[in-house]
């Protein structure tokens, strides 16, 4: 999971951040809701799509998956423990919509915009961006268009989440970093070095984000038991959220204009499609959880697992809720995609 970075990773590295850096601090001016996600995010994705060379190294983008796993376990106590006993309704209603939205769009791409069958389905995809391009490889599709709709996917949700949000009547513009206590430096780093042991084992059995999700599982049994209190600081936090935006937009890279702008429809559209199916899901389900409407939307949402997992520390959703409901969507996507490519392969 970590090697050893090239200078000209890290170089890139550098000047991608820099451009998130400031995506974030103009977000923050213009008091955009989450703009530590959606600053970063929107204008890295201009730069990549103006020319400018943009990537986060794979060992960097890792450690910053620790980091803000770690941050995000923080905001776990004993009551969070408490809803697991209500989440396999929200499981059950998230395999039934993920079924739905990849059928609907699927067809829809096909119809509208004159895709062929299995490449229809697996831009349609509400997730699972490597599976989908592993499976567009081997079967020789276009997969540049399915990328570019993905990516477009990616983008929109995390801009339009934080939307939604504030329709529902959410408040997003305050502080989107816990605040209280600073966590002992020792329970720190003892935290990210069992965060880093479980997410290699995690790695191991092919988990998505591995370390993102070994992070998050060490603090938050560290914090529901008591034994770490405290908050990550602030100034680190907010660095490895800005990082995570970062990288959304740095998936546009060598993406070329015209690429970009023949798919850009029909990525907007299923963008638009996946948010109406997640938004009528996510509704009733947080009626019957007594969950706040905007924490389910979050975790139903088809965005990237590290993006709508650090959006829900931000909401101060259960971590542990949304992190399992984006877990559950790659395991159901897992055998949902397959099950189709396979069907429509005997047509």
């Amino acid at each position: 999971m970590l090697a050893r970075p090239t200078p000209d990773s890290l170089r890139i590295t550098a000047q991608t951040l820099l451009v998130g850096a400031i995506g974030a601090g103009v977000a923050e001016t213009l008091h955009a809701p989450i703009a530590v996600l959606t600053g970063p995010a929107l204008v890295v994705a201009v730069a990549a799509l103006a020319g400018l060379r943009t990537g986060i190294d794979d060992t960097v983008r890792n450690l910053v998956f620790l980091l803000v796993g770690v941050s995000i376990g923080s905001g776990v106590d004993a009551s969070s423990v408490q809803a697991m006993l209500r989440w396999p309704l929200a499981f059950a209603a998230l395999g039934v919509m993920l079924w739905a939205t990849l059928w609907l769009c699927g067809q829809i791409l096909q119809r509208g915009f004159a895709m062929d069958r299995r490449s229809a389905y697996l831009a349609a995809a509400p997730g699972h961006l490597s599976f989908v391009v592993g499976l567009s490889t081997g079967l020789g599709l276009d997969t540049t268009r399915i990328v570019v709709i993905q990516s477009v996917r990616l983008l929109a949700l995390t801009l339009t989440v934080p939307a939604i949000a504030l329709a529902l009547g959410f408040e997003l513009t305050g502080q989107v970093l816990p605040s209280g206590a600073p966590m002992h430096w020792i329970d720190l780093f003892m935290l990210l070095g069992l965060g880093y042991v479980l997410g290699y084992a995690l790695d191991k059995i092919g988990l998505p984000a591995p370390l993102l999700i070994g992070g998050m599982v060490a603090s938050s049994v560290g914090h529901a038991t008591d034994l770490t209190p405290g908050f990550m600081p602030p100034w680190l936090a907010y660095a490895g959220l800005m990082t995570v935006g970062t990288l959304i937009g740095a998936r546009f890279n060598g993406l070329t204009r015209a690429a970009f702008a023949q798919s850009l429809g029909a990525g907007l559209l299923v963008t638009a499609l996946t948010v109406l199916m997640a938004l009528a899901t996510a509704l009733p389900v947080a009626l019957a959880l007594g969950f706040d409407p905007a924490h389910v939307l979050v975790a139903f949402a088809p965005g990237g697992l590290e993006t709508m997992i650090a959006m829900g520390i931000v909401l101060g959703a259960n971590p542990g809720f949304v992190a399992a409901a984006h877990v559950a969507r790659l395991l159901y996507l897992t055998v949902m995609l397959p099950a189709f490519v396979g069907r429509i392969k005997r047509d």
